[in-house]
């Protein structure tokens, strides 16, 4: 059961990180940057309510997990040649800090 709550959550997450990325990404990958972000954010949120494991399948692995995209800001650092190096480490500095401001947030 907990696979297809996961698989729910991903099946929205992911078509909407897509549309995300389709609408903002151009020479700089602002659609992944965003995604990573809101996505970061949303799962520190659910992790400072202390889901349920069904809503955390659901939620943070299934939703967030497909919203948000690692492998595809990977390729993009690499794409972005000398200016990568700073698109991965804007993602990773935001991305832990909405984390953290939505842990708190929720807290």
């Amino acid at each position: 059961m907990t696979a297809l709550l996961v698989a729910f959550g991903a099946a929205i997450g992911a078509p909407l990180r897509y549309a995300v990325a389709q609408k903002l990404d151009d020479r700089w990958p602002a659609g992944t940057l965003l995604v990573n972000t809101l996505g970061s954010g949303l799962a520190g949120v659910f992790a400072g309510l202390s889901l349920s494991e069904g809503a955390w399948a659901v939620l943070v692995t299934g939703f967030c997990g497909g919203f948000t995209t690692y492998s595809s800001c990977a390729v993009q650092s690499v794409d972005l040649g000398r200016r990568g190096v700073a698109y991965a480490a804007l993602t990773i500095a935001l991305a832990v800090a909405a984390a953290a401001a939505g842990f708190a947030l929720a807290r």
